[in-house]
């Protein structure tokens, strides 16, 4: 008698050979990872995975998306989120499911075989496999996605040079993300600092063209807002032809060549006064 297309023959062959079954899946998927998964996790994984499979095979149903599948879905993306993080691969991933169609063929496609319910079945597998494919894709894309956050982070530091003066150095190219996260963090540093000055330092930035010099005044904008005045150093000779080429002007925005240069200027802006030291030595 069949259940919806799942013969009992295969709901029967599942749940009286499926310690037999589960290990030889667990050997296979063990086998096609390298050994970078450790035989008991793997057989626990497949194990936990196998048990639900059955359970949701006996509502009669193989499209694998209703209700009593969602004990074998939420396992699929443990697995998926696991073998993503873990740096496999999406084949490697999917394999995991598509190893225990290897192992019921020969169970169900040789003699007394019962090849319609394999190959239904088989379907099944196939879905599954897709969907734990679509849990690596995302889980990828997240996992990218907090790398080049951390990253934005990273490559834009706010230290502090002096009492009341804070330095952005800048390496790289400044887009429109990266300029909302310098301004946000040289806000913040102006705030639990209490500082006055800031100094952004382009050294590292291989390039200024008309859409980064806009990023710099809206930078610079937000600083004035907060009672703090900028200072912009790093204007090495190229780039200061290019900003004349370009017709770019920053108005009263004080420019430095150099990070030293900037400092001082900010220094003296704060009131800290500067003395040359007196010579060494000298006649008696």
């Amino acid at each position: 008698m069949a259940r919806e297309g799942v013969s009992d023959r295969l709901i029967g062959l599942l749940s009286v050979r499926g310690e037999d079954l589960g290990a030889e899946w667990a050997d296979k998927v063990t086998g096609s990872l390298g050994g970078r998964v450790s035989r008991a996790e793997v057989e626990r994984e497949l194990q936990e995975i196998y048990t639900a499979l059955v359970a949701a095979l006996g509502s009669g149903s193989l499209e694998g998306r209703g209700e009593e599948y969602g004990e074998v879905r939420a396992l699929l993306t443990e697995l998926s989120r696991n073998r993503a993080l873990q740096g496999f691969t999406p084949t490697e991933t999917a394999g995991s499911v598509f190893a225990l169609k290897e192992v019921l063929e020969p169970a169900l496609t040789g003699k007394d075989s019962d090849v319609p319910a394999y190959l239904e079945f088989a379907g099944l597998l196939d879905r599954l496999g897709l969907f734990t494919i679509e849990v690596y894709t995302r889980t990828r894309e997240e996992l990218i996605a907090a790398q080049a956050e951390q990253l934005l982070e990273l490559s834009t530091p706010v230290v502090k040079l002096w009492d009341g003066v804070i330095g952005v150095p800048l390496v790289g190219t400044l887009d429109s993300a990266r300029t909302m996260t310098v301004m946000e963090k040289m806000l913040q540093a102006l705030i639990d600092t209490g500082s006055e000055q800031a100094i952004i330092d382009i050294t590292g930035v291989p390039a200024v063209d008309t859409e980064v010099a806009q990023h710099l005044l809206k930078t610079v904008v937000a600083a004035r807002l907060m009672g703090a005045e900028c200072t912009i150093s790093g204007i090495r000779p190229q780039i200061a032809q290019t900003i004349v080429a370009l017709g770019i002007d920053f108005g009263d925005i004080a420019t430095k060549a150099t990070l030293a240069d900037a400092l001082r200027h900010a220094l003296r802006r704060s009131g800290v006064a500067f003395s040359r030291p007196a010579p060494q030595g000298g006649a008696r």
